[in-house]
């Protein structure tokens, strides 16, 4: 574990529920298939990079979301364009669409997802910012590489939870990447990301946690029916705000209306 990025106690085996109104498995293939389709479409286009319009971008996120069966919801309005810090909640890789369909941004991530196929290559050609979590030394580097992006005006996205969660569970926000937004003088855009079953509670089904592979994960998300989204932009932190990166974090932590459940909870479930 590192102080930048955390690791999180939620585990497939205590904390994800088996889907239980499964969809049929030639369904399931054909949104795999889907999203397949839309992901190398994105990394054929890539190279265009910033000539692609961001509304482009954004329809392309939410078309991989809904191409493997998850609807969305969407609350609130992100700035269109200036420097800016998202930050979410931190529940599956599905997180990284749905943040992007908010507003395009170079994504902050672990150096480990450059080796992950496909999904690497896109990140890299998109301008992910990678993270080497166990080198604390590199820490100031670090902020001061998104610092620099923020005031050239890019939007910089983030998970301050440092890993994902189960989404019934959480964590909170760590402090380090709110000194960027700070020494930048940008805006923090705050994002709160839940997965429920249409019409029913928070969904476990796309939690990407703990030893869980990638392949699993897809799989148990094309295998969910009647999944939903729920994407909340809360109100913009404007600069100046707040005095510092802890009171920062703090404000920009996403409310929610669940409890707050504890990972010992959840393993008595």
């Amino acid at each position: 574990m590192s102080v930048w990025l955390p690791s999180a106690p939620c585990t497939p085996g205590a904390c994800v529920e088996p889907v239980r109104a499964a969809a049929a498995v030639p369904r399931a293939v054909l949104r795999l298939t889907a999203v397949v389709v839309l992901v190398l479409a994105g990394i054929a286009l890539s190279p265009l990079g910033g000539r692609i319009p961001a509304e482009w971008v954004r329809r392309w996120c939410r078309a991989i979301v809904r191409a493997i069966g998850v609807r969305v919801r969407l609350t609130g309005t992100a700035a269109p364009a200036g420097g800016m810090l998202l930050v979410a909640n931190h529940v599956s890789w599905l997180d990284i669409p749905l943040l992007t369909a908010v507003r395009p941004a170079r994504m902050l991530a672990k150096t480990e997802i450059r080796q992950w196929p496909v999904a690497g290559a896109l990140a890299a050609r998109g301008g992910a910012l990678f993270i080497e979590r166990d080198r604390l030394r590199a820490l100031p580097e670090t902020v001061a590489r998104i610092a620099e992006a923020l005031r050239a005006g890019a939007a910089v996205a983030a998970f301050p939870e440092g890993s994902t969660w189960c989404g019934r569970a959480h964590g909170r926000f760590h402090r380090a990447v709110f000194q960027a937004a700070l020494d930048a003088g940008v805006p923090v855009q705050p994002v709160g990301l839940r997965y429920r079953q249409a019409g029913g509670g928070p969904s476990t089904a796309a939690a990407f946690v703990g030893e869980d592979t990638l392949l699993a994960s897809l799989w148990r998300v094309a295998r969910s029916r009647d999944l939903v989204a729920e994407v909340e932009i809360r109100p913009v932190i404007r600069p100046g705000a707040h005095p510092d990166r802890r009171a920062l974090a703090q404000a920009a932590q996403p409310l929610t209306s669940e409890p707050a459940w504890t990972h010992e909870a959840l393993v008595a479930a």
